[in-house]
């Protein structure tokens, strides 16, 4: 039993010490920089009594180390305050920011895992042929293309031009609260509700954002992709299984693929990681009232209660995944049990 239980204890205090100093680093950062919360409030023609009593009511009045002491305390407690700029609980605004990026990073992974795996694969196993020069080239323009442009052109040609997709926000706005909020996510919410009108809505206005995304995904994991299985393909089990007989199709799937899993899913992992972060670019042309958004203007103005709050979320979210990562390792590995 102490065996099984230590290191569970060990891990629980590097993740404990991990989020207090990406906590600690943050507030400390954040006190030192050139921002002026209060004025943020109050405004820059407030009197000085206003400016003192509103510093006193929002603790800034003391010392540094006291203001982070109190703050894990609320913390602890689900208490984050409130944000500067909505004026709510900044809990209320993460439960509402949260759902809309989990949505729109959920399908975009999805897309970027269903077309770059497949199209790595096949850029690995024909490689120097045209089929691994599209892959290839397709890759580079996702990765310098700035996804901002692509968002402008997409809205001009697929939703001003063309009328197939949804505008800004998540659905139109006489469907605004149309279905029972019980995820948060729209596409499951209506679905659950049973409202196809609404489901239909939230698509046309998700599916050009969350292809985007997924583009860019696309374009590092079958990059990711064709490396890995490059060099599985060149290993001596793989022309042995040749030699025996196999079929491309089993030699390929069925023995190099199974071997580069471990790694794609830590590809996938970050990717999808990133896009939990906080895909700003594509909330911001969008307007996405997703993560993302939330911290830029969170931090644009100097609002630390929430900054720290996302800090916190984004820390969680990382470690959540390299910890799933982890038991996907055991599943997908013998040899890591």
């Amino acid at each position: 039993m102490p065996r099984r239980v230590l290191p569970i204890l060990r891990g629980s205090l590097s993740i404990a010490l991990t989020l207090l100093g990406l906590l600690a680093l943050t507030f400390f950062i954040g006190r030192v920089l050139p921002f002026d919360p209060i004025a943020a409030v109050v405004g820059e023609k407030a009197d000085a009594s206003v400016y003192e009593t509103v510093r006193a009511r929002l603790g800034l009045d003391q010392p540094l180390y006291v203001q982070f002491g109190l703050f894990l305390r609320d913390m602890l407690s689900g208490n984050f305050g409130r944000a500067i700029f909505t004026g709510n609980a900044v809990a209320d605004d993460l439960r509402h920011v949260i759902p809309a990026t989990v949505e729109l990073a959920t399908v975009a992974i999805i897309i970027g895992c269903g077309f770059g795996i497949p199209f790595g694969v096949a850029a690995a196993v024909y490689r120097g042929r045209p089929i691994d020069h599209a892959v290839r080239l397709l890759s580079l323009v996702g990765h310098s293309v700035p996804i901002f442009w692509l968002g402008l052109m997409g809205l001009i040609i697929f939703y001003a031009w063309l009328g197939w997709v949804g505008g800004s926000g998540r659905v139109d706005i006489f469907y605004l609260d149309a279905v029972p909020r019980r995820t948060g996510m729209l596409l499951v919410d209506s679905l659950l509700a049973g409202d196809w009108d609404v489901f239909v809505s939230a698509f046309r206005h998700i599916i050009l954002p969350a292809l985007l995304l997924g583009y860019s995904s696309m374009a590092y994991i079958s990059r990711m992709t064709r490396s890995f299985m490059l060099d599985q393909l060149g290993q001596e089990y793989v022309t042995t299984a040749r030699v025996k007989g196999l079929s491309r199709r089993r030699v390929v799937w069925g023995h190099a693929f199974r071997n580069v899993l471990v790694q794609l899913a830590t590809i996938v992992a970050i990717s999808y990681g990133g896009l939990l972060e906080g895909a700003v670019l594509t909330e911001t042309v969008f307007a996405w009232p997703g993560f993302g958004q939330y911290l830029t203007t969170a931090l644009m103005i100097g609002d630390m209660n929430a900054v720290l709050a996302c800090t916190l979320i984004v820390g969680l979210v990382f470690i959540c995944l390299n910890l799933i990562t982890d038991l996907l390792y055991r599943f997908l590995d013998p040899r890591t049990r």
